[in-house]
């Protein structure tokens, strides 16, 4: 018998009418005559676009959810916010947010921040892909806007920063360094500087009203955590993309 597949659940994101899930590498998980071992739905990876399919056929079952009703985004990096009403693949496309009930929201991970956010009182969730191009383009405040105005209330949203990689292994040019202001910048671990995107994400979500109390903050690094994560930077072609899912559910 396979051993179960592994998910990161955030606290403050499951209870009854909103569940999610940052799935795991899962490296024992196989589909024969896959390039890329575990669980890989990483579409801009070095994988066979049919094997991609079966995985996300496989999320889904453990997700319990239908794979139609899964809003996938196909990520460039951009501070494109879609609201969605059904599932489907969507191009071109950082970040998500919904009032449907039943939908859920995928977005990839691979280094890059990944921001869910859900409002179970007002019944509205978000999903934003946020590496450091699509934190400098403000795409945390846009899906928090478009959250709002499907009704949330920032009072009651709650955030969770998944797994991303750490100030310590993200080291980045000065040219990128300088976008960032100066206290989210480490000029001390290596002749490079490096950038906390982790705090930089917090911040933007304390800056736009989000309670501090409401926000989870992952201490996993997906550099650092080679047994757990996939590593873009790590593994460069070789690197699969792990899923962060948020449900907006129904009830009864």
């Amino acid at each position: 018998m396979s051993s179960p597949l592994k998910f990161i659940r955030p606290r403050n994101l499951n209870e009854s009418r909103i569940l999610s899930w940052f799935s795991k590498k899962n490296a024992h998980h196989s589909i024969p005559n896959s390039r890329i071992p575990g669980l890989n739905i990483g579409f801009n990876s070095d994988e066979n676009q049919d094997i991609i399919l079966e995985q996300l056929h496989v999320l889904a079952k453990e997700t319990d959810t239908s794979l139609k009703h899964i809003a996938i985004a196909h990520q460039t990096h951009s501070d494109r916010v879609k609201v969605v009403t059904k599932g489907g693949i969507y191009p071109d496309t950082d970040a998500f947010v919904s009032s449907t009930l039943g939908i859920s929201l995928l977005i990839q991970a691979a280094d890059c921040g990944v921001v869910l956010l859900g409002d179970a009182t007002h019944q509205v969730i978000g999903a934003a892909h946020a590496g450091w191009r699509g934190a400098q383009k403000d795409i945390i405040r846009k899906t928090i806007e478009f959250m709002v105005d499907l009704g949330a209330d920032i009072n009651t949203i709650e955030a969770y920063i998944g797994p991303c990689i750490s100030v310590d292994a993200f080291e980045v040019d000065q040219e990128v360094a300088d976008l960032f202001p100066d206290r989210f910048v480490e000029k001390n671990l290596s002749t490079k500087p490096h950038v906390d995107l982790k705090g930089y994400i917090f911040q933007q979500l304390v800056s736009m009203g989000i309670v501090k109390s409401h926000i989870v903050m992952d201490a996993g690094c997906t550099y650092n955590d080679e047994s757990d994560f996939y590593s873009f930077r790590r593994e460069a072609s070789k690197a699969g993309r792990m899923a962060a899912i948020i449900k907006l559910n129904e009830i009864g």
